[in-house]
């Protein structure tokens, strides 16, 4: 069987339904045959018995010997037909009268006293002949003149097993009728049933690249399908929104490697036109250098963006000393600092919950942010702050003061608050998307702040299992 073999769901659910209606109806008929059955032998042991009853009596008042050798016919018509048999017997003699018109073989089986009332307990059962069952009753007569008879009478019950046989058969037959009936109607429920679902699907096959803001209709659908359609149109928001991004980010991208671009050619092609001297070459080289530091920077800080797993980020978390981290943040930047004429304060206690290299990127570029618009002669204050639900670390800077507007946009892509700021190698509008993306993985908050000539960074990382 191929392993991409699909069935369909509406048949299936009609086969099942069938299936469920036939096992249904045939236990509902196969407990009424078992009640008719009990029934019926019970009506056949009561005619035994009343049989038996009525030999009592006609022995017990009139002269037998003379009954049975004159009138055996009555014996004969009293049993009805050739299944039925009857025995009359003195004990230890030949039998006064034995009627079996059907030559059955008659089991032997004990007599019921005299004064012994029969009941349907009394009547013995056996299998009887091709399957058929035989049902026999003995009892001890008082006959007068003749003493003790004993009476013996049976019957095969073919009419009986006959009756049975066409009930199973009336039952099998009327339940598969049944079932295929419910089949057909209950495909024709279901398929009716799932036109919404293929509905749905229509208008999912309709929307493209080019319609990703339309959304699936849920008017008239069914409520068991509303959570799937609330899942389709959640997923064609992030579609639409990382299509949106994506669009930015690959407008952004090429606007920012015109620039280094445009300046390589543009140098490069002046520098062709005449001889220069070895020295203006090298200003040249050195300018391309800085340009292709640039672009290499943020081709490599795209490609973590694009990379970043969130699965692998979250299994490689672990406990880390917020000590640890602030102390060795402020010793790899102390060097940087010191060329800008700035004074790096690193405090803080508790634990970060966190993949220590994203973290340690995230910090990072918050220092070097900070180093390079920082005011000279002042304070890089680095902080961990912990508290019930996590960690707060602080990156804070003096200098220019960010206007409020900004503030919410400094986590995008390529944003920059002063677009004709000198653009360096060390400057590609990234480093704050970075952190941004780290937080995110991290299921933290990142804020900024900005007032009074003081700029602050916050990240919160949460503490673990939160």
């Amino acid at each position: 069987m191929s392993p991409n073999r699909h069935y369909s769901l509406t048949l299936r659910l009609a086969l099942i339904f069938a299936l469920l209606a036939f096992v249904l109806l045939a236990t509902l008929g196969v407990a009424l045959y078992r009640e008719l059955e009990r029934e019926l032998i019970m009506r056949d042991d009561a005619a035994l018995i009343y049989r038996i009853d009525q030999l009592r009596n006609l022995l017990n008042d009139s002269n037998t010997l003379d009954l049975i050798k004159t009138k055996p016919e009555l014996f004969q018509n009293m049993l009805g037909n050739r299944e039925s048999v009857l025995s009359i017997t003195a004990p230890g003699q030949t039998p006064l009268l034995v009627v079996n018109p059907g030559n059955i073989e008659v089991p032997s089986v004990p007599p019921v006293p005299k004064n012994h009332t029969l009941a349907l307990t009394d009547v013995h059962h056996f299998p009887g002949v091709d399957g058929v069952p035989f049902a026999i009753v003995a009892a001890s007569i008082d006959s007068g003149d003749l003493g003790s008879l004993q009476v013996t009478t049976g019957r095969l019950m073919t009419e009986r097993t006959a009756v049975l046989a066409s009930y199973r058969l009336s039952v099998y037959i009327l339940a598969s009728i049944a079932a295929i009936f419910l089949a057909l109607v209950g495909y024709l429920l279901v398929h009716r049933g799932l036109l919404p679902l293929r509905r749905l699907a229509r208008h999912a096959r309709g929307i493209g690249v080019g319609n990703l803001a339309e959304r699936l209709d849920s008017r008239g659908t069914p409520k068991e399908l509303l959570p799937m359609i609330d899942s389709f149109n959640t997923m064609l928001e992030r579609l639409a929104k990382g299509f949106t991004q994506l669009g930015q980010v690959s407008t952004d991208m090429a606007h920012e490697l015109r620039t280094p671009i445009n300046n390589l050619l543009g140098e490069t092609q002046v520098a062709l036109q005449q001889s220069r001297n070895v020295e203006s070459y090298q200003q040249l080289l050195a300018s391309n250098v800085e340009e292709l530091e640039r672009l290499a920077r943020m081709l490599d800080n795209m490609l973590f963006l694009a990379r970043t797993d969130p699965a692998s980020a979250l299994r490689q978390r672990q406990e880390l000393s917020a000590a640890d981290e602030v102390e060795r943040m402020a010793d790899y930047f102390e060097g940087l600092a010191s060329d800008a004429n700035m004074h790096i304060i690193a405090e803080g206690a508790g634990v970060i919950w966190a993949e220590p290299m994203l973290l340690r990127r995230a910090l990072a570029n918050l220092c070097a942010n900070a180093i390079k618009y920082g005011a000279p002669d002042s304070d890089l204050l680095i902080q961990a702050l912990p508290n019930a639900e996590g960690i707060h670390l602080r990156v804070s800077n003096q200098g220019d003061t960010i206007a409020a507007e900004h503030l919410p946009r400094l986590f995008e892509r390529f944003y920059r608050v002063d677009e004709s700021r000198e653009r360096s190698a060390q400057s590609n509008g990234l480093g704050l998307s970075i952190v941004a993306t780290i937080m995110q993985l991290h299921s933290g908050r990142y804020s900024v702040s900005s007032q009074d000539g003081v700029t602050c960074f916050e990240l919160f990382f949460p503490q673990r299992g939160h």
